[in-house]
């Protein structure tokens, strides 16, 4: 039985879906103002991963993931830009799309634009009024009242009155209490608004995922993910807006993938110490950077570092080769995973142990091993469909394998294939010292030859 860590109750938990054999999730999306960094490339691919394994175990999944499209933030770069919010966002849309295509990230069944679903937050925001939980200030914001949710502080595990504003929170002294959140922010010059029954402004941003989720997976889902960064105040807002609104218990499993870190540093833009998805590709193949990312526990910290990539893109390349080596045997292609064969039973077993990715990549390496040895074409069958549930191994071994990041200063195929072309001469010549030079200089270029009786072949090291 699939095992989550559910933050809610700070433990692992048996998963049971509120409708048996169905399961609805949500996670938290980008917010569109700049080009994804690693910590989005996380999230995208952590919570894809999750989604497959839940459909690779038999369940109907509708999964959520919303885009961000109206925020401060997008405002002033706009207004920086000098372009419109529409142009603004379209355009990084357009660029996250592209790289979660590059990362093997399927589409989510429902990607919900926050600005579509403005009558949704004010319905829900009147609700809430009604309730006793929300309030207009003197300066014409709307509120919602944090004191008056009994429940406020169970997901971050905080006390109400040990609870400073955090990082999100604003200040403000026309607020009842200061740890209060706005719901419906007044109309500011220069800023987009919509009508509504508190006067012309927009929605805070807390308010826009309690309404997409509730609209498009019910009151009372199964899963909500995201970032740590986001449990407190994001998640926590959400189930009290969400709760306070509809009297019902709003999710039953909250997951938040680990910090992304840098040097023993949080990754951070304020700390000016993150990278983008598309710096990181430039010099690996995007599928080097989702292994990495799968290659540790989701719930753990990321350590970035070149090594570390660097140790990444060997691996994989070890899973890629063995592959090419086994491809070569009479029936190799894919067919459907053997659920009972023993690599399967473990992988099995380290996905349902809260998706302990590590322990399923070590199942991968092993059945690469077994493949190597006994060149069994069902071995390879499994270890190609195993690799494919993670996202992992989709790709030709020999492209792959050959590949070269767009860096510019990578050796061409062109050039390589000439060498290679110019020592086979200098070999049927018995001209070994020009072959030998050959050798050496392509692997100095970060070229690795593979003589057989066939042919030699290459990889980039």
């Amino acid at each position: 039985m699939l095992k989550i860590y559910n933050s809610l109750a700070r433990e692992k938990q048996d998963f049971v879906p509120i409708t048996p054999g169905q399961v609805r999730m949500y996670v938290c999306g980008m917010t569109v103002y700049d080009f994804c960094h690693l910590g989005h490339a996380r999230v995208l691919v952590v919570f894809d991963m999750v989604q497959r394994w839940l459909r690779a175990s038999g369940l109907q999944v509708t999964y959520v993931r919303n885009i961000t499209d109206i925020d401060d933030k997008i405002i002033r770069r706009a207004q920086e830009n000098k372009q419109s919010i529409g142009e603004l966002t379209a355009r990084f849309i357009d660029f996250m799309d592209a790289d979660a295509t590059a990362l093997g990230v399927e589409k989510p069944d429902h990607e919900p634009r926050a600005t579509a679903y403005v009558p949704q937050m004010l319905e829900l925001i009147g609700q809430l009024e009604s309730n006793g939980l929300a309030y207009q200030a003197a300066d014409g914001d709307v509120n919602f009242s944090v004191r008056k949710f009994p429940g406020y502080g169970k997901l971050s595990g905080k006390s109400i009155d040990d609870l400073r504003a955090g990082e999100r929170v604003e200040v403000d002294a026309a607020k009842d209490d200061p740890l209060d959140f706005v719901l419906w922010k007044h109309a500011r010059e220069g800023e987009p608004f919509w009508p509504s029954p508190w006067g012309n402004g927009r929605p805070g941003w807390h308010i826009e995922c309690s309404a997409m989720s509730s609209e498009l997976l019910g009151k009372h889902f199964d899963i909500h993910g995201g970032g740590q960064d986001l449990q407190f105040p994001h998640h926590e807002n959400e189930i009290a807006q969400s709760e306070g609104a509809h009297h019902c218990q709003f999710v039953n499993y909250w997951m938040h993938n680990g910090f992304v870190r840098v040097a023993d540093e949080k990754m951070s833009k304020s700390l000016g110490n993150f990278f983008t998805i598309r710096e990181i590709v430039k010099k690996y193949h995007p599928e080097v950077l989702r292994f990495f990312i799968l290659r540790a526990h989701y719930r753990s910290p990321l350590n970035h570092s070149e090594t570390h990539l660097d140790d990444a893109r060997q691996a994989l390349s070890r899973l890629y080769t063995a592959l090419k080596t086994a491809d070569a045997a009479p029936g190799a292609a894919v067919a459907p995973v053997d659920w009972h064969e023993p690599h399967a039973r473990r992988f099995t077993q380290a996905m349902n142990d809260d998706f302990n990715t590590p322990e399923a990549c070590a199942v991968l390496f092993d059945l690469a091993a077994a493949a190597n040895r006994g060149h069994s074409p069902s071995l390879v069958s499994q270890l190609r469909g195993l690799a494919g549930v993670l996202g992992l191994l989709t790709r030709d071994p020999q492209a792959f394998l050959q590949a070269a990041p767009d860096s510019g200063g990578e050796t061409t195929v062109e050039h390589i294939e000439a060498l290679i072309a110019e020592r086979l001469t200098a070999k049927k010549g018995k001209d070994y010292a020009t072959a030998d030079r050959i050798r050496d200089e392509l692997l100095a270029a970060g070229v690795v030859l593979e003589d057989n009786a066939a042919a030699t072949t290459w990889r980039r090291s």
